[in-house]
Order: C-alpha cells, then structure tokens, then sequence
C-alpha cells in the first residue's frame, strides 16, 4: 500500500506524508474478499481497519439471529483499534467483505503510540471520552430498560390480576355450587322422582335461557319468586330465587315445575336446577376469565417476540393490536379508535423493533393527552406504503419541539418518564432497519405520528 491510496482520504486530512508514512510502516495492508471475515464481534480490538477501498458490511449477533447493523462502504470508514485507548476494548461486530477491495490494518498498540507522538492531549480526551460515554450509557440504557421494563410488567400484572382473581372466586363459588347440584340430587332420590318426571324437570330446566341483565326486571322478578317459593315452603327459598330470576324463571314455569314433579319434591327440584344454572354460569364466567388471560399471555409474548426469528414477514395490526394490550393499564381512561384497511399486505420486517417504535409513539400520544382523550391508530395503504398513523387529541407539539423532535438525546419529558427509547431511536428503526419514513403532523388538539414502511 502506497501513500497515494491514503492522501486522498479525508479521514487523514491534517496529517504529513511523514505521518502517514509512519502509519504504513505500522500497519499492513488486508485484501477484502467477498465472504471472508476479517475480525469478529467480541473479540479483543486489537487492530484498527480502515477501508482504502470495496466494502465490508456488520453483523450483530442478537439472541439467535445474525443481524446486519452497519456498512463501510466509503473510504476512510474504521472499525476496532479500541484497545489503544481502551485496554478492555472489544470488537463490536463482525466484519465481513461485501466487494472487493482493501484495507489498512494497524495494530492498537502501534496506533497508540503513534497518537502519543503526534498528539498527547487527543490521545487523552479520546480515551477519556470513551470511558466516560461507555459507562454513562451503560448506566442510563440499564436505567432505562429497568423502567421501561417495570412499567410494562406492572401493567400486565394489574391486567392479568382482574382475570385470575375472578378465576379464584369463580372456583370457590363452583365448589358450593357443585355441593348444592350434589346434595338436591341425593334430595329428589329420597322423594322417589321417577326417570319420567326427571327428564320432564331437566325438559324445564332447558327451557331456561332468556338472561335477565337489567336490574330493575332482575330485582322485581327475584322478590316475585322469593316470595312464591315462600309461600310454597321451599327451603334457601331467597337463595334459590336469584340464580333462577337470572336464568328468566317466572310463577308460571315454577308451577310447570311443581306439577312435573309434586309438591313434595318441589323444594329439591328447583334447588337442583337453580345449582345446575350457577354452575353453568359459573364454568362459563371460568372460561372467560382463563381465555382473558390466555390472550395476555399470547399478546405478551407477541408483542415481545422472542421465540420467532427477528425478520418475519407480519401482519403489521397483530404487532399494533399486541402493543394496545401491553398498554391497556395506560390506556383505561383513553378510547382507542382503530381503522385497520382490509387489503393492507403483509411484509417483511422486524416485528420485535416495531413493536418498540409502536409503544413508544403510543405512549407518547398518552402522555399528550394526560392520559384522557382519543387514541386514534389507523393501518392503510398508499402507493408502495404501508401506512400506520397515531392520532391523539392533546394539546398538540409546539413547533420548535416539532423541529427538534427526532434529535438523539431531545425530550420534553421528566427524568423516568417515557419509555427510554426516543424518537431518535424510533426513526433509525423505521428509516435505517426498514428503508422507511417517519413524520409528525401537529396542530392544536391533535398530533399525528405517521410511519410509512415499504410494501
């Protein structure tokens, strides 16, 4: 390598030919192949690679997919060399040849020593620059990610709190229930019902269904067959009298009820099928609140992703819909409108970094509106677009926040607010990870988050 590849670079702007000389004698030139591997994420930095010309393309590896973060692609573009400022310095991902071409190769101990020489103090602000900023970030995404996480477990924990704890009192209720059914069958073998006034009983007892929900009608009809039950001598009279008002039990069907079986068997007849319909009631009210947290559960794991391969061609509403549920504690005081276009395509994306961006936008339209109002999220099609817009009804984005708002580091929020991600990061996911496009529309009493993703 001659130092004609390296003058024209402006990377090396301000330096000699001397110096420049020094760093080719320091280094040594790598040919990049297509394919071939030339250092490797987690790997001690040991060597500075700056590109002279080709490309080398970055991969991460998270959880189990290799992801690709980066490209150097323009001349004078480096990667690793950190252990001359930093003796602990690792490779922060793997390089690969894209095209062909070539690099310079320095060694980290040489390139140290050839800052010292040439410029002490850069060498000390570097190094103290690198610390610094590595253990702040460190420390504040640790923070951050604590919060964010504590928030959305908290949430979910309040909203799968109402399902299970009705499940635990459904269970209690079913057991008595159960009790009841037993002991008001064991009552009607003792009155010596017969097969044909049984059937004819559990005939009646199908001739329930007509759910009493309003509770005027509801309370009327129990004191009219708490009182005629009463009257009739029938034992746990009040008792029997409000599952059967419930089921739409009226005089008329209680006295096809005690020519079916006699006066004698009345009290157990109407005791067995009032157990029969709470136990009904209740197996149904069981499922609901296990499906309740079954659908948590699915939309937890949905929203996170984290048995599914990073890239995956997605519905992008079943990524929105799992978010909204996620929130749902945040959302209690909040209408959520959705306007979800029946022809939008699926396409290939990062659902789990969508899923992020989605929160993010969502919880900023919350906070907007001091957590009242209208969330309005839409999915449509326009042109080669996937659409998705966020609308809420807050007091709407003062311009110069408007300007500033996808600038890394700019919020408007108090320190713990928010979810930690930011609509700097929010952009990179659309525009750098899904060659989309990302923009707000603002006006008193309404912002719009628009997010377009290529089809």
């Amino acid at each position: 390598m001659r130092l004609e590849d390296l003058r024209p670079i402006g990377l090396f702007d301000g330096l000699s030919d001397d110096q420049l000389r020094e760093l080719l004698a320091a280094g040594e030139e790598v040919l990049v192949e297509p394919g071939v591997e030339l250092f490797h994420e987690g790997d001690p930095a040991e060597f500075w690679y700056v590109l002279v010309d080709g490309s080398i393309e970055l991969f991460r590896h998270v959880g189990r997919e290799t992801l690709l973060v980066g490209k150097m692609d323009v001349p004078g573009r480096w990667s690793g060399g950190f252990r001359a400022w930093d003796e602990h310095g690792v490779c922060l991902a793997t390089g690969v040849g894209a095209s062909a071409g070539r690099a310079l190769r320095v060694p980290a101990d040489a390139l140290r020593t050839l800052f010292n020489a040439w410029f002490p103090f850069g060498v000390h602000l570097v190094a103290g620059l690198y610390g610094t900023a590595r253990a702040i970030e460190a420390t504040a995404r640790q923070r951050q990610s604590l919060i964010t996480l504590g928030t959305l477990a908290a949430g979910l924990a309040h909203e799968l709190n109402n399902p299970a704890a009705a499940a635990i009192r459904t269970v209690s209720s079913l057991d008595a229930a159960v009790e009841a059914l037993t002991s008001s069958f064991e009552a009607l073998s003792e009155q010596n019902v017969t097969s044909t006034q049984f059937y004819a009983l559990d005939e009646l007892r199908r001739d329930l269904g007509e759910t009493v929900t309003d509770p005027l009608t509801l309370s009327d009809r129990e004191e009219e067959l708490g009182a005629w039950l009463a009257r009739h001598d029938v034992k746990q009279a009040w008792d029997i009298a409000a599952p059967l008002a419930a089921a739409g039990a009226d005089l008329e069907w209680c006295t096809r009820v005690s020519h079916a079986v006699g006066e004698l068997a009345l009290g157990p007849a109407l005791q067995w099928i009032a157990s029969k319909v709470s136990t009904t009631t209740l197996i149904t009210q069981m499922k609901e609140s296990t499906r309740r947290i079954s659908d948590l559960v699915a939309a937890a794991r949905s929203y996170t992703q984290m048995d599914r391969a990073s890239l995956q061609t997605i519905d992008v509403s079943t990524g929105l819909d799992s978010t909204l549920a996620m929130l749902s504690s945040k959302l209690r005081d909040v209408t959520v409108v959705k306007d979800y276009a029946s022809d939008v395509p699926h396409i290939e994306a990062f659902p789990g970094e969508l899923n992020q961006v989605w929160t993010n936008l969502i919880d900023n339209a919350v906070d907007a509106m001091d957590g009242k109002g209208t969330l309005r999220v839409s999915v449509k099609t326009e042109a080669d677009a996937v659409v998705v817009r966020i609308i809420d009804t807050g007091t709407g984005m003062p311009a110069d926040v408007a300007a500033r708002a996808f600038e890394p580091f700019f919020t408007t929020k108090d320190v713990g607010k928010g979810t930690g991600l930011g609509l700097d990061i929010a952009r990179r996911i659309i525009v750098e990870r899904h060659g989309g496009d990302i923009s707000i529309g603002t006006r008193p009493g309404e912002t719009v988050m628009t997010v377009r993703l290529p089809r």
